[in-house]
């Protein structure tokens, strides 16, 4: 079953500093999207260009199709609540697009 969403277009859908929503899933098997980073708010500081999805090829339907591919960020303290850091601090991921939604 696939659950990745279509994204085969050019441009990107997303910019540098772009704000998107990481979609909620929860497929079966190994995806890349850590769990604490689901629903967050994010902004892409990079992108890194088309990939073949590897949460696909891991089940053997490679066929070739690749997907755009972000660098994105978030604070640190919005991830974890009790986060004591500099306000500054964040995460950065590199996350594919179908993972990613238009914030309206």
């Amino acid at each position: 079953m696939n659950t990745q969403k279509i994204v085969d277009h050019d441009p990107a859908k997303f910019g540098v500093g772009s704000k998107a929503k990481v979609d909620v899933r929860f497929p079966i098997g190994h995806y890349r999207v850590p769990f604490y980073l689901r629903g967050k708010t994010v902004e892409v500081i990079r992108v890194l260009g088309r990939y073949i999805n590897p949460e696909e090829e891991a089940f053997g339907k490679n066929a070739g199709g690749k997907m755009w591919y972000y660098l994105v960020c978030i604070p640190q303290n919005q991830i974890w609540p009790d986060y004591s850091g500099p306000e500054h601090d964040r995460l950065e991921i590199e996350v594919f697009e179908a993972w990613l939604d238009e914030i309206q």
